[in-house]
């Protein structure tokens, strides 16, 4: 009769066991992902991309100056999507969720303010 009780038992570890090993594998080292990210020139591009860098557990950052696409790798397990949104906020840059406070937009140099004129000025730098 005590060989019914364990049984069931062994099996509920097993799936235990199963199961956590699935949740700490849920979040990916070197996850790739990219964002809209608002900004014209060579100035924000360095201004974007050294915010992203900051962040604990980006690897890469590249921002297209024609696409406003930012391209990340990242480590989940250290940092996600909203943490790299909050830096680029903070130095002057929108993105489609966060919004950068008038104090931190007025602080990007005068040829950077995208919001008056999304005009390219890459060539210009």
């Amino acid at each position: 009769m005590n060989q019914f009780k364990t049984i069931p038992m062994k099996k509920m570890m097993i799936a235990l066991v199963l199961l956590f090993s699935t949740v700490a594998f849920a979040q990916e080292k070197n996850k790739k992902m990219a964002f809209d990210v608002d900004g014209k020139c060579e100035m924000c591009k360095m201004r974007i991309e050294k915010a992203a860098l900051g962040v604990k557990g980006v690897k890469f950052a590249s921002w297209d100056i024609a696409s406003h696409q930012l391209s990340l790798i990242l480590d989940e397990r250290k940092t996600d999507p909203m943490k790299v949104k909050t830096a680029l906020v903070a130095v002057g840059h929108d993105t489609k969720e966060l919004k950068a406070s008038e104090e931190a937009y007025d602080s990007v140099h005068p040829c950077c303010k995208y919001r008056e004129d999304a005009t390219d000025d890459s060539g210009s730098h």
